[in-house]
């Protein structure tokens, strides 16, 4: 826990402005995920269900990687990439899908 506190530590203003941007990113997209289970839920629209699965793996999965990186050293960037990449397109297929069902 030392050496992120260290990384973060040592960040100049502007990418300590770009961490919290990506971090308010992250919450927002988890938030909309939330609220579109919510409405899945709520009214059984299957498409609000393929939305917030879509912002899940779009933002969160990233996320998640991005914090396993930084605690993992055996995850190498390649795979964190890899990871990441997928899971994106993933995401987008699936709000794709959800916007264009019936």
């Amino acid at each position: 826990m030392p050496a992120i506190t260290l990384q973060l530590g040592g960040l100049s203003t502007v990418d300590a402005v770009f961490v919290a941007s990506e971090a308010l990113s992250v919450v927002l997209g988890l938030l909309i995920s939330y609220i579109a289970y919510q409405g899945y839920r709520r009214n059984d629209a299957r498409p609000m269900l393929f939305v917030g699965v879509g912002f899940v793996l779009v933002l969160g999965v990233p996320a998640l990687v991005a914090g396993l990186y930084l605690l993992v050293p055996a995850l190498t960037e390649v795979h964190a990439g890899a990871v990441t990449q997928v899971s994106e397109l993933l995401g987008l297929a699936s709000v794709l899908y959800g916007l264009r069902m019936d």
